[in-house]
């Protein structure tokens, strides 16, 4: 009977291996540039296609970072959160 773990074992390194491919075959980034510019043009070839969704993507991303930080200033302010990890 195979256990729980060794199951987890066997998908990470599957996730490894597959993952690796997938990002390889998604972005097309070339040995001579860097980071941010391969970054810069892969928005930019998003954007050519569609431009309301990179739109929307962004406005999406800020909302996810509003609604977290507000999660975290809930559970530092309204809980015994600072207590419970000794910094107050």
């Amino acid at each position: 009977m195979i256990g729980a773990i060794e199951i987890l074992i066997i998908a990470v390194i599957f996730g490894i291996i597959y993952g690796r491919d997938a990002i390889d075959k998604t972005f097309k980034k070339h040995a001579d540039e860097n980071l941010a510019e391969s970054f810069a043009v892969d928005v930019k070839e998003f954007y050519e296609k569609d431009p309301k969704r990179l739109i929307l993507l962004v406005a999406g991303g800020l909302a996810t970072f509003i609604f977290v930080g507000l999660g975290i200033y809930w559970a530092l302010t309204r809980t015994d959160l600072l207590k419970m990890i000794g910094l107050e």
